[in-house]
């Protein structure tokens, strides 16, 4: 029963892992898209993400991509129309279904190395900047205000804020050309 404990903790801190590298949740998180509790939603998402492993036998790669974009839309109010989501949910679900496997596995020593590198390799946290700013004239005619991404963030195009920030409620965020 300790082993299961031990490597149920070693799986939740896999999770935390990947879910911290990826630069969706830093840049939701560092800009308020999901309100005050950004940072909370994201550490409640770990524990969520690892119990839904545990509940359900045998996941197929889709359904937690499925389950990681729903997320996202839930708690991060966040919609991605550049069609890149599935791809970087493609990726983080790849990552999450190893270390879940080495865990089922018993493979602890390389469950805890691949944590472990994952840890030290973390990019730098993605930003998210505001492009120079337009004139009244220029504004006024402009649909929507662009947004640069200085770090790789392909998986974000566009995003709703809080309603104040814009008229509809909707700004897109462009990668950088």
């Amino acid at each position: 029963m300790a082993a299961s404990a031990a490597s149920r903790e070693l799986f939740t801190e896999g999770v935390r892992a990947v879910l911290q590298t990826w630069p969706v949740i830093q840049i939701a998180v560092d800009n308020g898209f999901g309100g005050v509790y950004g940072q909370q939603k994201a550490d409640w998402m770990v524990d969520v993400v690892q119990q839904y492993f545990h509940d359900n036998a045998d996941l197929q790669q889709y359904e937690v991509e499925d389950f990681l974009s729903q997320l996202m839309d839930q708690e991060f109010d966040t919609v991605v129309e550049d069609g890149s989501l599935p791809q970087v949910c493609l990726q983080v679900s790849q990552r999450l279904l190893q270390l879940f496997s080495l865990r089922e596995q018993g493979a602890l020593q390389q469950l805890r190395s691949t944590i472990h590198t994952l840890t030290q390799s973390k990019a730098p946290r993605a930003k998210v900047t505001a492009p120079a700013t337009q004139s009244d004239d220029e504004e006024s005619n402009s649909e929507t205000q662009g947004m640069e991404c200085e770090e790789s963030c392909p998986s974000l195009s566009t995003i709703r804020p809080p309603p104040q920030d814009e008229e509809d409620g909707w700004t897109m965020v462009r990668r950088k050309k």
